[in-house]
């Protein structure tokens, strides 16, 4: 996902940004070890040749215990409105990323925000952060609202006790906290009429599924629309325990493997990881005939070699196919897009836990420029703070409920939400070489929803790159 997002052109930030700098604080009480309050600053910034002229706030939710009223956390959010807009009926999106444990950075300043990463010199660690104006910006067409779950970015946990993070860091909490911090945003913004969008990637996709039922239910808010990028819909795909899965990825693997731009260009291996391969994998490894025939068909798709796919009895998984499909030039293809590759730290082991050419090579620019947003652009004074980009111990100490991450899943959800509200629309978008969630995965995952009246209420795009 990452490479499709950051693809694209941009224009240097202009430095007679007249309107810069123009700051209104919003005075509201701050709890003792909280975050500062919000800040208002007012920016024009160049687009295709025509000036546009926004309004960013930088701040936080405050959450706290609905019983004691002791402070919970301070949720952060960073947010952009374009100036002279009918707020009523502009409309305005909620963007979250993934992880668990990933902050709003990646989409931000990776694709939607007024200013993006410069991605030239992005993928060395080293290098210093450009910020540009981001031509592409989604504010042309939406206002936006940037939003760090609480471990993320720069929001604070200020509870004290175990039960509180292990509330946060939990499917249904993470929810139901963050249904209470968009309630409140709309509300203290005077945008409770306005259409209201939920912008998910990966595991955020997952979050914003959820979040149209806790949204509802509890806070009396109804969402418009769901974008859904690069979304995980139901962990059982991506595990190896299931036959399933290896179906999943495999036109992933020969979009990688054939340099393929779009579906058609895979016609004939989604019919086969959808068909006979599906059908030879249920026989079993007892059938010799059929372990044939799929070590074949999958060693000439995927282009690894025939003995390693024939060892594996035709079932490539992600690992695998990142390891082996450029060992012979000692490099390792990234996860998020396949058509990334780096240096193997270890290319003679038998085994490598490798970091990623993608994620791990953008997360300390990404980290590095959303601070200078937030504090030199912004003004927002926090200075002191890290901005937490990828939080491990959120990931780790997640709960996904009964049965764990293997059976979490939102297409239920999903069903739920369109059969509930006919007006719900729903647009998910793919990368074609996105290992970490395949598209044929949603595919496949979407050809068992019903229409429920109009079928194009939801639409599928699989664009070129991860």
């Amino acid at each position: 996902m990452l490479a499709a997002i950051v693809a694209g052109g941009c224009f240097p930030c202009r430095a007679d940004d007249a309107t810069a700098g123009k700051k209104s604080v919003n005075e509201q009480s701050v709890p003792s070890r909280g975050l500062p309050a919000e800040v208002v600053t007012n920016h024009t910034i160049t687009l295709n040749g025509e000036k546009m002229a926004f309004t960013a706030r930088a701040g936080a939710v405050h959450l706290r215990d609905a019983q004691s009223d002791a402070p919970q956390a301070d949720v952060a959010y960073v947010s952009y409105e374009r100036a002279g807009a009918e707020s009523l009926s502009r409309p305005i999106a909620f963007v979250f990323n993934g992880g668990p444990g990933a902050g709003s950075a990646w989409l931000g300043l990776g694709a939607l925000s007024p200013w993006r990463l410069h991605m030239a010199n992005a993928f060395s660690p080293s290098a210093p952060p450009t910020i540009v104006e981001n031509a592409e910006s989604w504010l042309t067409f939406t206002d936006l609202v940037f939003v760090d779950p609480p471990g993320t970015g720069y929001s604070k946990i200020l509870g004290e006790g175990e039960d509180l993070r292990k509330r946060l860091f939990s499917v249904e909490g993470d929810a139901d906290a963050l249904a209470v911090v968009l309630r409140k945003w709309l509300t203290s913004h005077r945008r409770l009429a306005s259409p209201k969008y939920l912008v998910g990637e990966s595991y955020g996709s997952f979050r914003a599924v959820k979040l149209v039922h806790a949204l509802r239910e509890r806070e009396s808010v109804g969402v418009t629309g769901l974008i859904l990028i690069s979304p995980v819909l139901d962990f059982t795909w991506l595990d190896a325990r299931n036959l399933l899965s290896y179906s999943a990825y495999l036109p992933s693997f020969a979009a990688v493997t054939r340099g393929a731009k779009d579906r058609a260009a895979l016609a004939d291996v989604e019919e086969y990881a959808g068909g006979a391969y599906l059908t030879d994998l249920l026989k079993g490894v007892r059938d010799a005939d059929a372990l044939s025939r799929l070590s074949a068909r999958v060693a000439q798709i995927t282009g690894l070699n025939s003995k390693i796919v024939s060892q594996l009895g035709g079932r490539v998984h992600v690992k695998t196919f990142s390891r082996e499909r450029a060992r012979d030039d000692q490099r390792i293809l990234s996860a998020y897009d396949g058509e990334v590759s780096g240096f193997d730290p270890a290319p003679f082991s038998q085994d490598s836990d490798w970091e990623d050419p993608v994620l791990d090579t953008l997360r300390t620019p990404l980290g590095a420029a959303m601070s200078r947003i937030v504090t030199e652009k912004l003004e927002w004074p926090i200075s002191d703070a890290r901005y937490e980009i990828l939080n491990a111990q959120v990931a780790h100490q997640w709960d996904y409920g009964r049965g764990g991450r293997v059976n979490a899943e939102v297409v239920s959800d999903l069903r739920e939400a369109l059969a509930l509200d006919p007006r719900l629309k729903v647009l998910i978008v793919h990368g074609i070489t996105d290992l970490v969630t395949p598209y044929f995965a949603t595919k496949l995952l979407l050809d068992q929803l019903p229409a429920f009246g109009d079928g194009s209420r939801v639409q599928f795009v699989v664009l070129p790159g991860g």
